[in-house]
């Protein structure tokens, strides 16, 4: 990371949180338990998926599920002015994976009592093993966010203060065999921890917990790079599923908010802890769910009084009664900040059914449909039909899974990109007052933080050069269509 970051790195793992109640002051990041680190650094990871902040998380926009009512910057593609990027950077490499690589060298480090030290080596690979997996994630997210980036020599500001950005591909690759590693190294016969698991505010140490998300997310790697890399992609998805991921949504990664500030989820924050009204519908999104008469739809968004939904033109501001506005979930403090979610592995499931086990494809969409219909309290007559009016089509998979994905994974804007990047569907339109930098198209990435070409310029030059020019507009290696 930058040299700008350091301030801010030792800071934030000075005061790195915390306790069952999630933002307790600790101690220092040196002298404190690693559960505390790994609290923190898990809220920060769900904070920064979750978030609506035009600061720092607009996908929510570009994807063309809301739209803002007043400043439409973001809505239309100019992410320097508030430098989004530069906070994308902190919140990942900083907030999230300093403190799980600060929580490393302490489990490494340390000397377990009498009592703990015939379990410590089983319990020492477990909690090195989550905290990877976390990592892993992470640096998904980033690669996914910018193409190539910082990874060899990140976070580790003391031997390198301005790191070389590394070839994503290759990332993916390290991933992939990264997982495989952690997959082997989780032992379900340990018993435990206490110090480690109650700070792990995902699963509280449930090892077969951690191992169904680790294989879940190693089919999330598989599925991303089916156009780029389709034999390890279809080994390692293929794998990912015979060894067991998510079933249902008792599954889930998710970080469990509560009622109280500090500690309610981000969208309550945005979107009423703040006393702005600043997002209402978009109207592609609603255009679409009205046109299929979607079940979900009540639970997205609010009707207007005369029971109407109506979504604005993206791009454009407006009255706040005059369209939509977001659903109960984004209101309430305690609704659960996802990290990976049963609908969105039930959509890999069906795509990697699409690529390489047609048969199997049509089962698995409507599986994976009717989770999302379900998480959203509609009830299995609905996912009937509804399918009824939505089937799959073997002819044009890639539309019938691009659109559903779209409109299940509404609240999980970051993997929605994903899957449109992925599979170009549906046809997503970049509004007509768009700014030039973004070529009249819907942005395909995120530039690089303003800091990196100010700090870290030698390195952001190569960079950019090697991913084919640093805009909105360059794909990644694995957006191959």
């Amino acid at each position: 990371m930058k040299k700008i970051f350091a301030i801010l790195t030792i800071g934030l793992s000075m005061t790195a949180c915390v306790n069952e109640d999630i933002n307790t002051d600790p101690n220092s990041a040196y002298t404190t338990v690693p559960g505390s680190l790994i609290t923190y650094a898990q809220k920060e990871l769900s904070d920064y998926t979750n978030t609506p902040s035009v600061n720092e998380n607009n996908f929510r926009l570009t994807m063309q599920y809301w739209q803002e009512t007043t400043y439409v910057n973001e809505s239309n593609y100019d992410f320097t002015n508030r430098n989004v990027s530069n906070q994308i950077f902190s919140d990942n490499y900083v907030n999230v994976l300093n403190n799980l690589g600060q929580a490393k060298k302490i489990i490494e480090a340390y000397s377990p009592t009498a009592t703990e030290v015939n379990a410590w080596p089983k319990n020492k690979k477990n909690q090195l093993a989550i905290i990877d997996i976390l990592q892993v994630y992470t640096f998904q997210l980033l690669v996914d966010t910018f193409g190539n980036v910082p990874y060899t020599q990140a976070a580790n500001l003391t031997q390198y203060p301005l790191p070389a950005y590394d070839d994503a591909a290759t990332i993916y690759q390290d991933l992939i065999t990264r997982i495989n590693s952690d997959i082997a190294n989780l032992d379900t016969s340990a018993a435990g921890f206490p110090s480690f698991d109650t700070g792990d505010k995902y699963y509280s140490g449930n090892i077969a917990k951690w191992r169904v998300f680790a294989n879940s997310l190693k089919l999330k790697l598989g599925i991303a790079i089916a156009d780029s890399n389709p034999t390890l992609a279809q080994t390692t998805a293929l794998d990912a599923i015979t060894a067991g991921v998510m079933t249902s949504p008792a599954d889930n990664g998710k970080l469990t908010y509560l009622a109280a500030s500090p500690n309610y989820n981000p969208l309550y924050e945005n979107v009423v802890a703040s006393g702005r009204d600043d997002f209402f519908a978009a109207k592609t999104l609603v255009d679409y769910m009205n046109a299929s008469s979607d079940p979900r739809l009540s639970a997205y968004y609010h009707p207007l009084d005369d029971g109407t939904f109506v979504g604005q033109v993206v791009g454009q501001g407006g009255e706040l009664g005059d369209f939509s506005y977001v659903g109960d979930f984004a209101t309430t403090p305690t609704t659960p900040g996802n990290i990976l979610t049963y609908t969105e592995v039930a959509f890999y499931i069906a795509e990697a059914n699409a690529r390489w086990n047609a048969g199997a494809a049509a089962a698995a969409y409507n599986t994976a449909v009717t989770a999302s219909i379900l998480e959203w309290g509609g009830d299995a007559a609905d996912a009937t039909a509804y399918l009824a009016a939505k089937p799959y089509d073997a002819a044009n998979w890639k539309k019938s899974i691009g659109e559903e994905a779209w409109v299940a994974m509404y609240n999980q804007a970051l993997v929605s990109w994903n899957f449109w990047r992925r599979l170009d569907f549906p046809a997503l339109l970049a509004p007509a007052t768009a700014i030039n930098n973004a070529g009249g198209k819907v942005p395909v990435r995120m530039a690089y933080p303003v800091l990196e070409q100010q700090t870290n310029n030698t390195n952001y030059k190569a960079a950019s050069t090697a991913i084919g020019g640093d805009l909105l507009t360059t794909k990644l290696f694995w957006d191959k269509f």
